[in-house]
């Protein structure tokens, strides 16, 4: 039975990471923290009513002195923390010809420091405790390279691959795993936003997207909590410093490995 803060949990694979350990039953508290207080008090209701005591801290993660407020928050409701989920992330545009600073640095706030301050603050406690601990980091398979459109996010999500491996290391003699999932192409709320207005794709663009795939659709948010769930709790054992990657891709296998005309873009 453990505390875990979900970063990032009123939705998407924060929501379904919260909605799959209340279903577990191993859970004895969820902290949700994010921008959204509709969502997240409703779902920490839903689920406290449900038999898992859970709270909402509203908190803009990117903002300095989040991550360890949340920890407070957490301390002060539950008493303790035993597991961590970063899962809050910017995904918004640019090519490589229309970035600016303002744009990359509020890319890193979110997608990499808030999750490194989340984890500093949380190892703090556990190791206060003296308890084990378990971490883990929603990563990409975007890190591994990337989309010519998403620089500033795939240059976040390799250092949040290295981060996730350093501390892995960093933590090990404190019986503090940390591990990643990286979720390629993904059903989710924001990727339909991000399809439909910024994209400029159709209402129907998932049923499209779909029927390209090998496997018959996108990535879902469910698969996702399930391997964090696994990631979080005993069953994973020792595993520590891995990234697991979920999706319809092999990195580094297939024909042909080299930019299209339409991954080009020009200044």
């Amino acid at each position: 039975m453990s505390v875990t803060i979900i970063n990032g949990g009123t939705q998407g694979v924060g929501e379904a990471v919260a909605r799959k350990l209340a279903a577990d039953g191993r859970s004895t508290g969820l902290v949700l923290a994010g921008r959204s207080a509709d969502r997240g008090e409703s779902l920490a209701g839903e689920l406290t009513a449900a038999g898992t005591p859970a709270v909402f801290v509203l908190a803009d993660m990117a903002e300095a002195e989040a991550p360890a407020r949340v920890v407070d928050a957490c301390l002060a409701r539950f008493g303790s923390v035993h597991g961590v989920v970063n899962v809050a992330a910017r995904t918004s545009r640019a090519t490589i010809w229309e970035d600016t600073s303002e744009h990359i640095d509020a890319h890193f706030a979110l997608n990499a420091k808030a999750p490194y301050l989340l984890i500093q603050a949380a190892a703090r406690a556990m190791v206060r405790q003296g308890t084990p601990g378990s971490i883990v980091n929603i990563g990409s398979t975007s890190g591994h390279g990337g989309q010519t459109k998403l620089t500033a996010y795939c240059m976040t999500k390799g250092a949040l691959t290295i981060l996730t491996k350093n501390l892995a290391f960093a933590l090990m003699r404190h019986r503090i795993r940390v591990n990643q999932v990286n979720p390629g192409w993904m059903d989710t709320e924001s990727e339909h936003l991000t399809q439909t207005v910024y994209d400029g794709s159709p209402e129907d663009w998932l049923a499209t997207a779909e029927a390209t795939m090998p496997l018959g659709r996108l990535v879902k948010p469910w698969e996702v909590a399930n391997a964090v769930a696994f990631l979080l709790s005993d069953d994973s054992g020792m595993m520590t410093g891995n990234c697991l990657d979920i999706d319809q891709a092999v990195v580094g296998a297939g024909d042909p490995m080299r930019p299209s005309a339409a991954e080009t873009p020009t200044p």
